[in-house]
């Protein structure tokens, strides 16, 4: 599994990189074999009506014959950002790489013979 980090108004810092890189193997490992890429995209967004700054993290997962799953998070900082990210895209790969199971699950043919 591949992870690329971009970031957007931040400092990338290759700290940042090989953090978010191993945090990202550790948190996603028992789907190693259906992810190819992870890219993560880190960007500050201005805040609406004269708040705080906040962080967006938005991830894009490649998995094995299937199209791209892309979800984000904001957060107060870059960490609660990707932590944030990272529980989403960990769900959704979840739910995905279950129903591609289950799909191919049911096109198996039966083992019970019907009588005649």
């Amino acid at each position: 599994m591949q992870v690329q980090v971009n970031t957007t108004g931040l400092p990338n810092k290759e700290s940042l990189d090989r953090w978010a890189e191993n945090y990202l193997h550790e948190e996603l490992a028992r789907f190693r074999q259906d992810l190819t890429r992870i890219e993560v995209h880190l960007s500050e967004e201005s805040a609406a009506k004269g708040g705080a700054a906040t962080k967006r993290c938005t991830m894009e997962a490649r998995l094995a014959h299937h199209q791209p799953l892309a979800v984000h998070h904001d957060g107060d900082n870059q960490d609660a950002a990707l932590r944030g990210a990272t529980e989403k895209l960990k769900r959704l790969v979840e739910s995905t790489v279950e129903r591609e199971r289950d799909k191919s699950h049911r096109e198996r043919d039966s083992i019970r013979k019907e009588s005649p």
